[in-house]
């Protein structure tokens, strides 16, 4: 390549440059006298140095103009490479203070009170403005508010448009451009640029160049404010379908939502569990195949439901589950609505009662032992292996003549019957909230204030005795005259122990003492339908019961006799 080549100017402007700088030197040679040209020539000469400066001028501005224009593509692109509204506002103002070779550039945001906020301040070295060198012309900024329109000036202290505004005086601010960003004619802030230093920075180039550029940087700002609030939406979406799935999940009862052909949507661990199927298998599946053992009685329901579009509540359900055996369900039907009520579907609730109703009807045998009144009194977690020492009054009740009765009947008949005594007896226990300890073949044994203190314990038992004859009676109304039984009581006072007697796997609560046994013993010596009391239980309810005295009689297993009394009736 040759040296001409290797020094050629390589653009349009600095070959004009080039022939500009020629034809003056031919002409301050020509002055000079260095040179001699015709009148024609040197006229030439000088337009044509005229024509080539305004020609290098114009081919300076369009080139000027092209690089803004190549730089507001680059920089489109870059802000809008971006989502995050802080990293677009830091990329808006480091542009503009580059291309508008400000000293400082601010960018301002109406806030959520309608507040005109600076949210980013950028100097000509790319850093970040601190707040003492936040100062800018608040005239200016308000004008362009309220204008909507741009603002340049190349020597705001001479400017008579704003001679004598405190901020451009205190400041010694001198060339500013502000202009408006807008998004579809709303002004969600400004771009303020200034130059505390130098006068004639901008003009209208540059303010032609800013709006264009605001233009741009104000929807990459909206879409990152957009993308901002969409994030923050997302993010509370997102909390809060954690949070329902947490208290879904939670959820004692089961939960199956299907839509309308019945495909189950929706099921939570609860479900799970009652229907021993895992949540892959029950979701997508159909109703019936889900709820296979309970789908013929619950079909007509969900039609129900369907037709009426109203729910039905405490449905109960018993049957055969192939995994669990025999099952007790409750079901909840509801239609399934989206949020403009339009039905989409049913919502079950589910709840396995299988638990519970055996608790119901072990309780409910509990309580033909134990009074109901004592039951809701007792603590279950209170209860420990061992006994406690206190005073009871113990009775015990059996039907005088049941063997030899037992030995014409048919076993059948003789349960029947015997049921009806021993029923008799317990109801007569309960009534007064003694406690049933047992039935003995053909005897029962009771007593009074524990678990639960009574005052009145031993006259509790009397009246239980009492109640016992009564009850007696009206069975011989009921049964035929081969079937009347005797019964015999003996009631005695004392210390016991009372407690969990037995092993963890098999318990009994029972009473233990020397005076229980004591009771036994004068029942067993009670004639046909006597009621018999030893003296320490008399002395207790004296004053409301009438006896008859009877002599000290022995009984088995003492070393001495025992005063005892029969009960007649109360005072």
């Amino acid at each position: 390549m040759s040296s001409d080549n290797a020094t050629r100017p390589r653009t349009v402007h600095d070959q004009l440059v080039t022939l500009t700088t020629l034809a003056a030197k031919l002409r301050s040679e020509f002055e000079a006298g260095k040179i001699k040209l015709p009148k024609e020539t040197l006229e030439q000469i000088q337009y044509m140095h005229s024509s080539l400066e305004i020609v290098s001028g114009k081919v300076e501005a369009s080139q000027r103009e092209h690089g803004n224009m190549l730089a507001l593509v680059e920089t489109g692109q870059v802000i809008n490479s971006s989502l995050e509204l802080d990293e677009v506002l830091r990329i808006v103002m480091d542009n503009i203070v580059r291309l508008t070779k400000a000293e400082r550039g601010f960018l301002m945001l109406r806030n959520e009170d309608g507040l005109m906020t600076a949210r980013i301040a950028r100097n000509w070295e790319m850093e970040s403005i601190n707040a003492s060198e936040k100062n800018v012309s608040r005239t200016i900024v308000q004008r362009v508010i309220d204008t909507g329109e741009s603002v340049v000036t190349t020597n705001a202290q001479e400017d008579h448009r704003f001679v004598g505004q405190e901020s451009i005086v205190a400041f010694n601010l001198r060339s500013i451009l502000c202009v408006p960003l807008k998004v579809k004619n709303d002004l969600i802030g400004v771009i303020y640029a200034d130059n505390r230093i130098r006068a004639g920075i901008f003009a209208d180039a540059e303010k032609d160049l800013l709006e264009a550029f605001a233009n741009q940087a104000a929807i990459a700002i909206d879409n990152a404010r957009l993308f901002s609030s969409l994030k923050g939406t997302l993010e509370e979406v997102t909390a809060l379908k954690n949070l329902m799935d947490n208290v879904f999940a939670s959820i004692a009862s089961g939960v199956i939502t299907a839509d309308i052909q019945d495909t189950i949507t929706l099921a939570n661990r609860a479900a799970e569990n009652i229907l021993g199927s895992t949540t892959q298998d029950i979701i997508g599946s159909q109703l019936n195949e889900a709820l296979a053992s309970v789908s013929s009685e619950l079909g007509p329901h969900l039609m129900e439901v369907r037709e009426t579009d109203k729910p039905i509540v405490d449905l109960e359900i018993s049957h055969n589950s192939p995994k669990r055996g025999n099952v007790d369900w409750r079901l909840n039907l509801s239609p399934l609505k989206d949020a403009s009520q339009k039905t989409q579907g049913v919502a079950i609730i589910l709840d396995d009662l299988t638990e519970r109703k055996k608790l119901e009807a072990q309780r409910r045998l509990f309580e033909r032992m134990v009074s109901p009144a004592v039951i809701e009194q007792l603590d279950p977690n209170g209860l420990q292996l061992g006994g406690k020492r206190t005073e009871i009054t113990a009775l015990f009740a059996d039907i005088r003549g049941f063997t030899t009765y037992s030995e014409s009947l048919a076993p059948e008949k003789l349960v029947s019957i015997l049921n009806l005594y021993l029923a008799a007896m317990a109801d007569a226990v309960l009534a007064q909230e003694g406690t049933v300890d047992k039935f003995m073949g053909d005897s029962i044994m009771a007593w009074f204030n524990a678990p639960i203190p009574q005052s009145d314990h031993t006259l509790r038992a009397v009246k239980t005795a009492l109640a016992i004859r009564e009850s007696v009676e009206e069975l011989y109304k009921q049964l035929a005259s081969d079937s009347h039984l005797a019964f015999g009581v003996g009631i005695h006072v004392g210390d016991a122990v009372l407690g969990l007697i037995g092993t963890e796997k098999r318990l009994e609560y029972t009473a233990i003492s020397d005076a229980v046994n004591t009771a036994k013993r004068i029942q067993e010596n009670s004639a046909k339908n006597q009621i018999l009391i030893s003296r320490e239980a008399y002395e207790r309810v004296k004053d409301e019961v009438e006896v008859k005295p009877l002599t000290e009689m022995p009984l088995k297993g003492k070393s001495k006799l025992i005063e005892v009394l029969e009960v007649v009736g109360l005072k």
